[in-house]
C-alpha cells in the first residue's frame, strides 16, 4: 500500500528556560567562536547530546520527541494518544513543517492541510473571505478550484453574515470553525487535526468528526490529537500511542486505548485504603463496591463512612460512576428522600446502598463522591475502581467490550 507519511528516527529537542546572552565586548565573542568547537567535543566526550530525555547530563534541553518511526499508509485514518507531555503536538508541527526537527527525517506524499490552533494561518487583518483564498493559495490550489469550493466552506462553517468581516473580530469558535471548514474542504491529501475542535460547540464537533470521517472514506489521511478517546474510536481505525516522546505503539485503535488506560492507571482498588480528606474537617472513612469484582446484571452493595470534627448538614449525596473512556455512565443518588443527612461532629455517618442488579456491561469503571454540605462543596473523581466481568455461569461468548455499549439488559428469550 501506498504511503502517505513516513517518519524515520526524528527526534525533537528544546531548550529550558530564557535564554540570556549578556553584553561582551567583540574580543570575548571571538574567544568564544573559537573555542566553541572544543566545547562541543568535550560535551560529546562526557556523553552529553546522546543522552535520550531531558534529565540527563544535560540540564538545559529537553527531548520533546526522540528517536521517532512510523509510516501510515494512504487513506488511513489514524488516532494519535498520550498523556500530556508525550509529543503529540510537538509531532504535528513538525508534520506541518512549523517548526523543524532537530534530527531525523519525515517524508509527506502529498499536500498538506492542518488545523492545530485557533486561527492558524489566518491573518487577523484580513477577511474571511480573503483568508479562504489565501489558505487555498499556500496549498497549492488555483483561485477557480478555490471559488468552486467557496460556498461550501461558508455554509458549513455557518459565517456568512460575517464573512467579509476581518477575522481579528471573530470569537474563537467562530474562527475555529471557518478554519477547519478550510482545512477539510480544500482537498488536502493530508489532513492534520489537533485538539483546537474543543473550542467548538458539540453540534459542530459532531459535524467536524463526521467530515473528517468522508475525508478518510475518500482515500485521504487522516492524523487526530484527541483526549477523547470516544472520538478516536468513532473516527479511527489505528492509533499511535506516544510517551515520554516517544512511539509506544502503533496498531489497532482498540487495542492501543486498552495499552494507553493500562499505562496511564493511577489507581486500582475497589475501597478505600485509607482515609481521604474532603475538607479541613470532614473525611471519607469508607467508600466502594462488594463483591470485588462484581458480576455483571448481578446484586451489589455499595457502602460509604464519613466522619466530621464538627456539626454538619448533608443536601447532596451522590456516587459518580465513569467508564475507561472518561463517559459519565450512572449516577448512585445517596440522598434521603424528605431530609438531609445531618452530623452532630461527634458519631460517623454510615450509609449503604443494595443494587438489585448491576446493569453495566464488563470492564473497568472509576468511581468518585459529589458533595454537597456546610463544609464541603465538590466533585471528588476516581476513588476507586470497579470491576465488572462476565456472570459464570454465561454459557454465551460475549461480544467485545468494546462495541456492547454500556448497559447490560436483564431479559429473557421466549
Amino acid at each position: 500500500m501506498t504511503s502517505a507519511i513516513r517518519v524515520q528516527n526524528l527526534g525533537k529537542r528544546y531548550r529550558i528556560g530564557a535564554r540570556v546572552e549578556p553584553h561582551r565586548l567583540l574580543s570575548e565573542q571571538i574567544s568564544a567562536a573559537f573555542a566553541r568547537p572544543f566545547q562541543r567535543g568535550a560535551r560529546w566526550l562526557h556523553g552529553i547530546g546522546t543522552s535520550k530525555n531531558g534529565n540527563g547530563a544535560d540540564p538545559a534541553h529537553i527531548w520533546a520527541l526522540r528517536e521517532v518511526n512510523f509510516e501510515i499508509p494512504r487513506g488511513e485514518a489514524v488516532g494519535i494518544i498520550g498523556r500530556n507531555g508525550a509529543g503529540k503536538s510537538t509531532l504535528l508541527k513538525i508534520l506541518s513543517r512549523i517548526t523543524k526537527p532537530t534530527e531525523g527525517r519525515v517524508e509527506l506524499f502529498g499536500r498538506v492541510g492542518s488545523l492545530l490552533e485557533v486561527g492558524t494561518g489566518f491573518h487577523p487583518e484580513l477577511t474571511g473571505r480573503e483568508n479562504i483564498y489565501l489558505n487555498g493559495a499556500i496549498l497549492g490550489m488555483r483561485r477557480a478550484e478555490i471559488a468552486r469550493k467557496f460556498d461550501e466552506i461558508v455554509a458549513f462553517a455557518e459565517v456568512e453574515k460575517f464573512i467579509d468581516t476581518p477575522v481579528k473580530r471573530f470569537s474563537s469558535g467562530m474562527t475555529v470553525r471557518l478554519a477547519f471548514a478550510v482545512a477539510a474542504h480544500l482537498e488536502p491529501e493530508i489532513l492534520l487535526v489537533d485538539e483546537v475542535l474543543a473550542v467548538g460547540d458539540t453540534a459542530f464537533q459532531k459535524k467536524c468528526l463526521g467530515k473528517m470521517g468522508d475525508v478518510a472514506r475518500d482515500g485521504r489521511t487522516v492524523l487526530f490529537v484527541s483526549h477523547d478517546l470516544t472520538s478516536i474510536q468513532v473516527l479511527c481505525n489505528r492509533a499511535l500511542r506516544l510517551s515520554n516522546g516517544q512511539v509506544q505503539g502503533l496498531g489497532p485503535v482498540a487495542d492501543e486505548i486498552n495499552a494507553y488506560l493500562a499505562e496511564s492507571k493511577f489507581f486500582a482498588r475497589s475501597q478505600l485504603d485509607h482515609p481521604i480528606p474532603l475538607s479541613d474537617r470532614t473525611r471519607l472513612l469508607r467508600f466502594g463496591f462488594s463483591p470485588d469484582p462484581v458480576p455483571s446484571g448481578s446484586p451489589a452493595e455499595f457502602d460509604m463512612e464519613l466522619d466530621s470534627t464538627m456539626p454538619l448538614r448533608i443536601d447532596d449525596l451522590a456516587v459518580v460512576i465513569h467508564d475507561g473512556l472518561n463517559r459519565r455512565v450512572g449516577v448512585l443518588d445517596l440522598r434521603q428522600p424528605h431530609a438531609p443527612y445531618k452530623m452532630n461532629g461527634k458519631d460517623t455517618l454510615k450509609i449503604r446502598a443494595q443494587l438489585r442488579a448491576m446493569p453495566l456491561v464488563e470492564g473497568e469503571y472509576r468511581i468518585g463522591l459529589s458533595i454537597r454540605s456546610d463544609d464541603v462543596h465538590r466533585l471528588v473523581a476516581d476513588l476507586v475502581t470497579l470491576d465488572i466481568v462476565a456472570k459464570p455461569d454465561h454459557e454465551m461468548v460475549p461480544y467485545r467490550a468494546a462495541i456492547r455499549g454500556i448497559v447490560a439488559f436483564d431479559y429473557t428469550l421466549e
